[in-house]
Parts: C-alpha cells; sequence; structure tokens
C-alpha cells in the first residue's frame, strides 16, 4: 500500500492508498516543534488505532510546505514502516510544465494539486487550493501551468480583522444565513464568507476573460465547501485533491 502525506501549514494529512483506492485519511496537526521521535510516536499510534498495518506501506511520497518538519517526518515514517519516502521536489516527475519565471518558487502542494486536476478535470482549467492562503491556478488545454494568484487565506483574513478591530469579537467561522447582517457576529460572516466566494468568482471571470475561453474550475482544501456553496460558478469539490495528485507522481516516478 502507498501511503501518501500532505504537509500543510496547519494539518499533516496521511492518506493510505491500496491500489487506486484511498483507504483512509489521518490527520495530525502540524507543530514544527516535535522531534521525529514524538512524530513516530504519533503515527504509530494513529496506526493502532484504526488498525492500519505499519508493514503493510511498502512505498510512501510527500509533499510539503513547512521545510523544518520535512526530514523529521521522513524519518519517523521510516521508523515505523520501514519505507523510505519520496519527498516532491526537484528532480521529481511531476507530468506539470509549470510556465512561471521561477519554477522552483512554486510550492509543492500547489504543484501536486495541479498535477491531480489535469488528470481529473477538463482542461483549461483553475484550481484553487484555500488552506492559510487561498491561491487559484490556471493549467491551459496544452498542460501547461500558466500561474495564478494567491490571497490571504479565509482565516488568516477572520483573525487578522478580529486582532486588530478591538470592537470585533473573535467568531466561530460559518456561512451566514444572510449577506447583510443584523448583528456584529453575522456581518463579519457575510463579509469574510461571501466576500471570499465574490473574490473567487470574480478571480474566475477575469482569468477566463485573459483566456478568451470558459474553464472548469476545482477547488480543495478545508473550507472550501463553505465558500464553494456561496460561490455563483459550477466548482468542483476535492477533498483530497492533493493526496490523489501525490498518488499520481508517485506512479510517475516508481
Amino acid at each position: 500500500m502507498l501511503l501518501a502525506i500532505d504537509v500543510g501549514n496547519t494539518n499533516i494529512k496521511f492518506g493510505i492508498y491500496d491500489g487506486t483506492e484511498l483507504h483512509r485519511i489521518i490527520k495530525l496537526s502540524t507543530d514544527s516543534h516535535k522531534t521525529a521521535d514524538e512524530f513516530a510516536v504519533e503515527l504509530f499510534t494513529l496506526f493502532k488505532v484504526y488498525s492500519v498495518d505499519a508493514f503493510s506501506i511498502d512505498s510512501c511520497i510527500m509533499c510539503s510546505v513547512v521545510p523544518r518538519i520535512t526530514n523529521r517526518l521522513k524519518a519517523a515514517v521510516k521508523s515505523v514502516t520501514g519505507v523510505d519516502a519520496l519527498v516532491v521536489g526537484p528532480g521529481i516527475k511531476t507530468g506539470v510544465n509549470i510556465c512561471i519565471d521561477d519554477p522552483a518558487t512554486l510550492g509543492a502542494d500547489l504543484v501536486v494539486a495541479c498535477a491531480a486536476a489535469q488528470s481529473m478535470v477538463s482542461l483549461p482549467s483553475i484550481v484553487i487550493s484555500m488552506g492559510t492562503a487561498t491561491a487559484m491556478f490556471v493549467i491551459d488545454k496544452n498542460k501547461r501551468m500558466l500561474g495564478g494568484t494567491i490571497a490571504p487565506g479565509v482565516s488568516i483574513s477572520l483573525d487578522a480583522l478580529t486582532a486588530h478591530g478591538a470592537l470585533l469579537p473573535s467568531i466561530e467561522l460559518k456561512a451566514p444565513q444572510n449577506i447583510i447582517g443584523k448583528n456584529t457576529d453575522d456581518s463579519i460572516r457575510a463579509g469574510v464568507v461571501i466576500g471570499t466566494a465574490c473574490m473567487i468568482d470574480g478571480m474566475i471571470e477575469k482569468v477566463e476573460e485573459e483566456l478568451g475561453c470558459k474553464c472548469s474550475v476545482v477547488a480543495t482544501g478545508g473550507i472550501a465547501p463553505m465558500i464553494v456553496d456561496s460561490c455563483k460558478h459550477d466548482i468542483i469539490l476535492k477533498d483530497d485533491l492533493i493526496l490523489e495528485g501525490l498518488r499520481i507522481i508517485h506512479l510517475k516516478n516508481e
């Protein structure tokens, strides 16, 4: 079985594949202070909790946007499974033709998301990743990743708003019932959630105008379902987009 690992700024997501089937997803919080041994203990414990046989893992691939813990997590995987993890980076075949000024500056998670999208949806396509940042990247009909946009993520925007507004409360993030909020909490929710949805709709229209054609749109990230539900465009939700991209890239590098 394949262990696919998506290391994000907030969570580490472990996907266990049996062939093309995603058997299970396990999550850990990202903590850059943990040692390799601590990661190993947590991973071993989670495998036990979910009845995953560590020795059934015969290959592993990882993408990480937190370089500080990449090698520690790789060492933890080796301790628990005996497998050396392949880390997405320079020299790895991805199938993505990156056409930006400096391809090395593109985050591994976005490369992997694009690899998945160009295999799963019609092209041209807009790939949206909603995490710490709201990133939108464009793949043309010839499978070229042309570039994209990066904006502050929903949670960061909300945290910045409530941290710098003395009279604004910290609130639970959820979709508002109405755009016109009748209280401060609902007004903030409307501004953050509906505002982000409007930004995404507007950016999709701008990208399609620049390309001169319609695009399929695919979105991933924990906050994506809430935002997409408020968008007017048809957007395909793929919570496991990066894990699927890792599986595809692994096949290319076997």
